[in-house]
């Protein structure tokens, strides 16, 4: 079995944590840690939940795409939704990031009294395969 940890550079920098996580076995499981509505750099996209959305399910992407991995293979989405936000805003919002129409994952959306910093409001989370 083989682990590699993952920070691409076109997602923000932290040492508390890792972006992505691949297991082989001999199957890979990517594990995409829950991404937040920042740029490369850190800062917060907006103050709204759409362009946050957008830009949290563009940093899973480019999660996936460091493990050679696309939308298509995600087999989970957790999605944590700060409590008085839309979920109709946040769904557009990432329906502009990327389609998952052909092969939709199981998705678990929580509602949440707050984020890790007070800006976020929204943060997702995916588990991919590759068989």
């Amino acid at each position: 079995m083989s682990i590699a940890r993952l920070n691409p550079d076109t997602l923000s920098k932290n040492p508390a944590f890792t972006q992505a996580v691949a297991v082989e076995n001999p199957q890979k499981l990517i594990y995409v840690g829950g991404q937040n509505g920042v740029n490369v750099t850190g800062q917060v996209v907006g103050n709204d939940i759409a362009s946050q959305s957008e830009q949290a399910f563009k940093n899973v992407v480019a999660a996936l795409t460091a493990a050679g991995a696309t939308l298509q293979d995600v087999i989970k989405m957790t999605i944590y939704v700060v409590q008085g936000q839309s979920l109709q805003a946040a769904f557009m919002g990432a329906q502009k990031a990327g389609n998952m129409n052909a092969h939709p994952p199981a998705i678990s959306v929580i509602i949440v009294a707050g984020l890790a910093n007070p800006q976020f409001l929204i943060e997702i989370e995916a588990v991919a395969a590759l068989v």
